[in-house]
């Protein structure tokens, strides 16, 4: 059993490293692609034309008082011709909505809500009295228990016919719209969804609701993610994309073709995945009815969103996410390894199954069989010595090349300081941020197993000043 067990880790290694390399080489490909055709240029023809499409930028909204303020300003200033904002408050139990009220003169008015996707009990609809906030509008709705239930009431209340969903707590390029809509007009095939990379905005200076200048944060968990969200924009999902397998489009930034995500059901309302899932619904339909389709990305970090100051609110994040893994896997078993759905089921979901859903679950078995190697003195410790060497320093090569391209793409930091924290964040990152992954992926396919209800919202904001 042993032995049978030695060859499968072999193996196993052999395919994620290799997986690794054959990333990093579509990403390279693909930012040299991107850096070609993109361009201001291309901005400013963008904005004058009479002919671009409008983009409803949906965000909702959970007991969200310390930071829904500044952050709605800050979507309201984007620069793009024809755009709304469309503000979920999800039966938030703070005063979020009451802040919303009084800070933005907001009234409830006869709106025409047709459910086009079904969700928790719709209340009311606010607009401004101050035509300055003319293209906010507040959706209220009773409580749905998920970011994915009141996205479908966004998307409900929304009228152009592309959306843009992310988190009321996130801080957007102010040209964020110009940038992904790029991909949904230039393509050949039917452009489903489009994502673009997300940062960490703890320790960035604000001003006025926009990013005044970008620093990697102080603190060690923020600064692990965020390497770890470069390594997976940057890496695998702009890599995937180069032979359109992205997996998914984070919850925090992806735009959407309306139509085809009302017609596939718009977001699961039980999904604790909605990230993941929207896309495959998405793509699911599109094959479904014989239409071939694409899933983009963009290497721009457009996003800046509070990731979690500590190692409790890291754990709450992270049981939630790997909780809506195995959900997803469930829901979605039929795609696993099915030619009918292309690359999607016979690349993306086999990738997702393998290298995400079960690695938390390998390397635990891993070490306990260490464990009783070491007990019955089994282990060849040169051996073992050579072994982590490796893995050790592949690891901390794959993140400072994701550096290197990140660097390329777009120069975020203005000190050397900067940079150097994000490799000292490589060099720990093993021993201190990556155990603590593991743990919670576990933790959160034990409370999926057992039943138990998770409840989005629940991660508490330092807020932003």
């Amino acid at each position: 059993m042993l032995s049978v067990f030695e060859g499968f880790i072999l193996l196993y290694s052999f395919l994620l490293i290799s997986s690794y390399i054959l990333l990093a080489v579509l990403s390279i490909i693909n930012i040299v692609r991107y850096k070609s055709y993109s361009s201001e240029t291309e901005d400013l023809t963008l904005n004058n034309s009479a002919y671009i499409p409008g983009i409803s930028v949906i965000a909702p909204a959970y007991n969200e008082e310390k930071t829904v303020i500044a952050n709605v300003h800050s979507l309201l200033t984007l620069k793009y011709p024809l755009f709304e904002v469309v503000i979920v408050n999800d039966g938030s139990k703070d005063k979020t909505l009451e802040k919303l009220i009084k800070e933005f003169e907001l009234v409830e008015v006869p709106f025409n809500y047709v459910e086009k996707i079904k969700t928790k009990p719709f209340k009311r609809i606010f607009k401004s009295k101050n035509p300055k906030y003319d293209i906010l509008t507040i959706v209220d709705k009773e409580n749905g228990g998920t970011k994915a239930d009141a996205s479908n009431a966004g998307i409900n209340a929304s009228v152009f016919p592309y959306f843009l969903c992310t988190d009321v707590d996130c801080i957007l390029q102010e040209n964020t719209l110009t940038k992904m809509i790029v991909p949904f007009l230039k393509k050949g095939k039917k452009v489903v969804a489009v994502g673009a990379t997300l940062r960490m905005v703890n320790s960035c200076e604000l001003e006025g609701g926009r990013l005044k200048k970008v620093k990697v944060p102080k603190a060690l968990i923020p600064r692990f993610q965020e390497l770890e969200y470069m390594r997976a924009y940057l890496l695998s999902k702009f890599g995937w994309s180069l032979i359109n397998c992205v997996p998914n489009v984070s919850g925090g930034l992806g735009m959407f073709d309306k139509e085809i995500a009302i017609k596939a059901g718009g977001y699961d309302g039980k999904s604790h995945a909605e990230d993941m899932d929207m896309v495959t619904r998405m793509r699911k339909h599109m094959f479904d009815n014989g239409k071939e389709n694409v899933v983009d990305y963009i290497p721009l970090s457009c996003c800046w969103t509070e990731g979690p100051p500590d190692r409790k609110v890291l754990g709450t994040q992270r049981t939630r996410w790997s909780s809506g893994l195995i959900q997803l896997f469930t829901d979605h078993r039929k795609i696993l390894f099915n030619p009918k759905y292309k690359l999607m089921g016979l690349i993306v979901y086999p990738y997702a199954f393998l290298f995400e859903f079960l690695a938390p679950i390998i390397e635990a078995l891993g070490l306990f069989v260490l464990i009783i190697l070491m007990l019955f003195g089994q282990i060849n410790w040169a051996m073992a010595g050579v072994v982590f060497l490796f893995s050790y320093s592949f690891a901390i090569l794959i993140s400072l090349l994701i550096i290197i391209l990140d660097n390329v793409v777009h120069p975020y930091y203005d000190s050397y300081k900067d940079i150097f924290k994000l490799i000292i964040a490589a060099i720990l990152e093993p021993f201190i941020y990556h155990p603590l992954i593991v743990f919670y992926g576990l933790k959160g396919y034990i409370t999926f197993l057992r039943g138990k209800e998770l409840n989005w919202g629940s991660m508490t904001r330092a807020g932003l000043n």
